[in-house]
């Protein structure tokens, strides 16, 4: 992927990663389009931001998806790369019987069929496009397990098989797949991970992503140093080891 001279829609894009994100494409000379869910938030990033464009979308809402697919496309008819970021984490206990099946229901929507939903309204456009790229976002705990969130681990590992499969199907065509694979990040995505200190910081892991995109334009993963702990456990032969170091060390896996 090109680190500039893109038009780009990031839906999920309202707060952490996903507009720090757009904030820094945007200054490298991308046009940005950035989605979310309140019309509040959008409308003062609007006025924060001049330039960036913004539109509601719903990714857990099929007919959401299409509205905003349909908007973004006429305003933007030379879009050429879709960023599907929007996802929630939430902590469950599944040995508590109907505590956790509401919470798993809505991270499989908003984070296995989210994702589905805004590739399938953008992927016939995005393939007429003479380079264009589909960026998904998984996450570490794809590949070594977070104790308290099993629904997200599983829909992180769903989106990561998910773009292996799409990359071989797109193979051919002008469309590239790219996956992001962050680490714990000090965001809002689950209560007090903004200040933990088994975090990396927001402003260094958008720094590394945006450097990887610069100096390997035809990565099909884009990985800071930060998260091969986890994503290379398995090749390793370390497995157990970065589970139990995962689980032990993180706050919200005591």
């Amino acid at each position: 992927m090109d680190i500039s001279g893109n038009t780009i829609f990031i839906p999920g894009a309202t707060s952490g990663i996903g507009l720090a994100l757009a904030l820094e494409l945007r200054a490298r000379g991308n046009t940005v389009i950035v989605g979310g869910r309140r019309t509040e938030l959008l409308d003062r990033i609007a006025a924060e931001h001049p330039g960036l464009d913004t539109v509601r979308i719903d990714t857990a809402d099929a007919a959401s998806v299409d509205a905003a697919a349909k908007q973004v496309l006429a305003r933007h008819p030379d879009l050429n790369v879709l960023v599907a970021m929007a996802g929630i984490m939430r902590i469950e206990d599944w040995r508590k019987p109907g505590s956790f099946l509401a919470s798993a229901e809505e991270v499989v929507t908003t984070n296995v069929l989210g994702p589905i939903r805004l590739i399938g309204a953008f992927v016939e456009h995005l393939q007429a496009r003479p380079d264009a790229t589909i960026v998904t976002v998984s996450s570490g705990l794809a590949f070594a397990p977070l104790k308290v969130t099993p629904s997200y681990n599983a829909s992180k590992a769903a989106i990561h098989m998910l773009s292996e499969s799409l990359r071989l199907q797109l193979a051919g065509t002008s469309v590239k797949v790219l996956e992001l694979v962050p680490p714990a990040v000090r965001t809002a995505l689950l209560p007090g991970q903004e200040s933990s200190e088994f975090a990396m910081p927001l402003d260094e892991f958008v720094a590394e992503v945006m450097g990887l995109l610069e100096s390997r334009p035809d990565a099909t993963e884009i990985q800071v140093e930060r998260v091969k702990f986890l994503r290379y456990a398995e090749a390793r032969g370390d497995y157990d080891q970065v589970v139990a170091t995962l689980n032990a060390a993180d706050p919200h896996g005591k």
